[in-house]
């Protein structure tokens, strides 16, 4: 399993007249009435081959766009172009479980004007000025203003395991090592108990207890990682507190509506 992880990037738009609906396929199509027959050959035309629900999803997007064509009368090469628009967008958004979309609503833009200026071969006009505004403000509303919700479905969700290694402190360091910031023996207890051996008279051995240098407890590195992991979560908590901030302001941005959605031409 591949588990690497590709960070959001730039795409360059491109022509994509009969890219992935050829002629004969519109034909095919513009035939079809019935929403599951429809459904049946966009999974064999645009290769769907996804267990459910994205499955459903995927040609609910594709049979919205078609409808979408029929309604504004579009010709069959405007309506091949438009579904590999569409395709192309989502593609885009599900190739990383990151949020990219920023890169994806440039990408769109960049798409739509590709295909409505002449200048070829790097762009032709398919669609006039009005229709690449009608385009737009249904691809906004019906993909971009979802853009996470696809992404969620069609992504793998991505977590973050975080473990701590301590290197070079062993389990007899742990128990035996001397801590060299423990305080030194009071002299004036040692004096003490020399002069009581000295006085004492009986033939048996009497134990003294003399203060031995205070050493770390057993349990003293233990605490210590307890404190390092505590802090590292408090950090990890407030980082994760700060990008949910700003994605939450990103979110807000692309979901507030436009004031003028229509795309500018330069011609």
């Amino acid at each position: 399993m591949d588990t690497k992880i590709k960070v959001p990037r730039e795409l360059k738009a491109k022509v994509m007249l009969w890219t992935d609906v050829s002629y004969h396929d519109m034909e095919m199509i513009d035939k079809i009435q019935l929403i599951p027959e429809l459904e049946s050959v966009l999974c064999s035309v645009l290769g769907v081959d996804l267990p459910e629900p994205r499955r459903g999803v995927l040609l609910e997007l594709y049979v919205q766009t078609i409808l979408f064509c029929r309604d504004r009368s579009f010709k069959p090469e405007q309506t091949s172009a438009l579904l590999s628009i569409i395709k192309s967008i989502h593609e885009v958004n599900v190739e990383t479980p990151l949020n990219n979309i920023e890169e994806g609503f440039k990408y769109c833009k960049e798409l739509l004007l590709c295909h409505s200026v002449r200048r070829p071969p790097f762009s032709i006009n398919l669609f006039s000025c009005e229709e690449v505004n009608s385009i737009f403000q249904y691809i906004y509303d019906g993909y971009m203003r979802h853009y996470k919700l696809y992404k969620y479905i069609f992504t793998p969700q991505v977590k973050l395991d975080l473990s701590l290694t301590y290197s070079g402190i062993s389990e007899h360091d742990e128990h035996f090592k001397e801590d060299s910031s423990a305080p030194a023996p009071d002299a004036e207890n040692v004096a003490e108990a020399e002069a009581e051996l000295k006085t004492d008279s009986s033939p048996q051995t009497q134990e003294t207890s003399i203060p031995e240098p205070e050493g770390p407890t057993p349990g003293s590195n233990s605490e210590l990682k307890a404190m390092i992991e505590k802090e590292i979560k408090e950090q990890m908590a407030l980082l994760s507190g700060q990008l949910d901030q700003q994605i939450k302001q990103i979110v807000d941005q692309q979901t507030r509506p436009l004031d003028s959605p229509q795309l500018k031409h330069k011609k």
